[in-house]
């Protein structure tokens, strides 16, 4: 059991290389993941040294299950994380990848959700002392999910190219939309605004039948409705 109350089943550990320019923040990372029953296989400085890490672990055959980056890495402080984050995606599409950023840098989040539906995360640093939600969205995109920082989803979803999308829902589909780029489930997302779940699930599909996903595209259509905002 954690401080915040939670306990941890076995099955919910999974392995995580890290890569951060900042030691402090990297050694903490590390510490908050261990503590709560994850593996840190690795901890990085900077763009280049996770793709080399991430290669010897192939040849390893011990892939880690996600990695967590910085968007701004050495030498430059710019683009590196992202870069090498975009590159992981491409060569080692059943990792999961989760960057963090300072601020909402619209064109990496754009880029890096550009790619495969599986597994992506783009958080802000802040959302880090939440710890929990850190945690599980760390767990989250290591099995294939996403999970996107709301000041990202607003910032998106926001654009004026996109109005013409946005136009065919409801307040209340794009108020879910939102809640569902974030990665909670329907349950969560009732609970959030206060409704039944099934009030969800009709929001849900509605949403669904609207952008065109039918329900040959299975699960990931949850991810494909956020992915069709992001890239419209």
């Amino acid at each position: 059991m954690d401080r915040h109350g939670g306990c941890r089943a076995v099955s919910d550990r999974v392995r995580v290389v890290i890569a951060e320019d900042s030691v402090l923040l990297r050694e903490g990372l590390t510490r908050l993941l261990t503590d709560r029953g994850h593996d840190v296989v690795a901890g990085v400085g900077d763009g280049e040294a996770l793709i080399k890490k991430i290669s010897e672990l192939a040849a390893e055959n011990a892939l880690p299950d996600v990695v967590v980056a910085d968007v701004r890495m050495p030498p430059t402080h710019t683009d590196e994380g992202v870069r090498a984050a975009v590159r992981l995606r491409k060569d080692h599409p059943d990792i999961g990848v989760l960057v963090l950023s300072q601020y909402v840098e619209e064109r990496y989040a754009t880029e890096l959700l550009a790619g495969s539906s599986r597994g992506v995360g783009y958080l802000l640093k802040d959302r880090v002392a939440e710890v929990r939600e850190f945690v599980d969205a760390v767990v989250r995109v290591a099995r294939g999910g996403t999970a996107l920082d709301p000041e990202v989803v607003a910032q998106l979803l926001g654009r004026s190219r996109k109005q013409d999308v946005l136009a065919r829902l409801t307040p209340r589909e794009r108020e879910v939309l939102g809640l569902m780029a974030e990665g909670r489930t329907n349950s969560a997302i009732a609970k959030q605004l206060v409704v039944s779940d099934g009030a969800v699930e009709k929001h849900v599909s509605n949403i669904f039948l609207k952008l065109g996903l039918s329900p040959s595209d299975g699960d990931h259509r949850r991810v494909l409705a956020v992915l069709t905002y992001l890239n419209s």
